[in-house]
């Protein structure tokens, strides 16, 4: 039951909220091997003065907390990133420099809904 929590000096419309949930959405289940269903996905929108990163250069920041069930491959989370941030980059033009991802593992109970408490990862 991952949460993908964006935090970003970018103002998006809401029709480009939605694309970029539903993209992201659709690259998680790809590169993690899952269903959408249970992807959350969260854009909060910051002042410059918000957000800082050393590297950054010209334009604006793109950070991604990726909070995820234990247990994928760093090949897994590695693609799901490049991809992500592959699409971010073409649609919004954010310079590579000024994104980042981290990725917070849970175990599998550590993550639920009201109807289901989510299980350990048993692929790869």
């Amino acid at each position: 039951m991952p949460l993908l929590q964006f935090d970003t000096t970018l103002s998006p419309s809401a029709a480009e909220k939605d694309a970029l949930a539903e993209r992201v959405t659709d690259i998680y289940t790809e590169e993690m091997a899952t269903t959408a269903g249970h992807v959350a996905v969260t854009i909060r929108e910051r002042e410059p003065a918000d957000l800082h990163l050393g590297r950054a250069i010209e334009g604006p920041l793109v950070f991604l907390d990726a909070e995820i069930r234990q247990g994928r491959s760093f090949d897994r989370k590695r693609a799901f990133a490049l991809e992500t941030f592959a699409y971010v980059a073409e649609t919004f033009d954010v310079p590579d420099e000024n994104m980042k991802v981290v990725f917070t593992e849970h175990p599998g109970e550590s993550m639920m809904g009201v109807d289901r408490v989510g299980g350990e990862w048993d692929g790869e």
